[in-house]
């Protein structure tokens, strides 16, 4: 039978499947840590409140790619190339969706409105990496060689998405609601796109290292599909409405390290 944690055990007890695995969420993740690190050095005068906050999640976005680099040379493994249709940040910035790199490798200030797309942007895929990371954590807390690494990871990534809706919300109130609402849907909508595609290439690549049986392969398809479809109708709308964290300020206060793990 099929079920995410036998899935992911599947690929965890496969060194080649496990390189593949966390090179694309390393790669991921270190493709964030550079994209936040430019907007708090771009941040414009009037939100230079926010840089902190904004190099925080940078700063944990580095440390997650560390990590994922870290677990596989606790197995002796190295990086591998990652497929370039496995590039779910590359994939968007190809939609139109954040801000394009161009603009970042540049020196001049970003506006509030590219706060704006940045937060929105961030609020999206974050709520991805929540749901995902919290999908790990159900099957690993307790995992011997990964567990610590996931349950950091997911609980960094809570606070992200905790960090847009508060900050979402106060600009929100300054007078952006309807800019913040437009955009958080058009990014929701293109990620559901992109997302169904890098899962079906992922499953691809993974199949090819597994040795997965045409039905067994066709039956994770139809299961994307069927994802997707259910977003496009209706799922996409949990990821633009907006609430309070429990907890505010939630990218307070400085990153947290991870010396055992890099």
């Amino acid at each position: 039978m099929l079920s995410a944690k036998s899935l992911f055990q599947e690929m965890l007890d496969d060194d080649r499947s496990f390189a593949l695995f966390c090179s694309i969420a390393a790669g991921g993740e270190s493709q964030g840590g550079w994209e936040n690190g430019r907007i708090a050095a771009l941040v414009p005068a009037e939100e230079r409140a926010l840089a902190p906050k904004i190099a925080r999640h940078g700063a944990d976005e580095d440390k997650h790619g560390r990590i994922f680099n870290a677990l596989l040379g606790k197995r002796g493994l190295t990086p591998v190339p990652v497929p370039p249709d496995t590039d779910y940040t590359m994939l968007l910035e190809a939609r139109g969706i954040g801000l394009a790199h161009d603009r970042l490798r540049a020196d001049t200030p970003l506006s509030v409105q590219d706060i704006v797309t940045y937060l929105a942007h961030s609020r999206v895929t974050e709520q991805r990496a929540s749901e995902q990371m919290r999908l790990l954590r159900r099957c690993f807390a307790d995992h011997p060689d990964i567990g610590r690494a996931v349950r950091m990871i997911s609980a960094d990534e809570d606070n992200h998405l905790a960090y847009c809706h508060e900050e979402l919300l106060r600009l929100a109130a300054a007078g952006h609601g309807r800019a913040i609402q437009r955009t958080l849907r058009t990014c929701a909508l293109a990620e559901i796109r992109v997302y169904r595609d890098v899962s079906l290439a992922v499953m691809a690549h993974m199949g090819a290292v597994l040795g997965w049986s045409r039905p067994r392969a066709a039956a994770l398809r139809a299961g994307i599909h069927a994802v997707h479809a259910y977003e496009r109708l209706a799922g996409w709308r949990r990821m633009v409405t907006l609430r309070p964290p429990e907890h505010s300020d939630p990218l307070g206060g400085r990153a947290t390290g991870a010396p055992e793990f890099a």
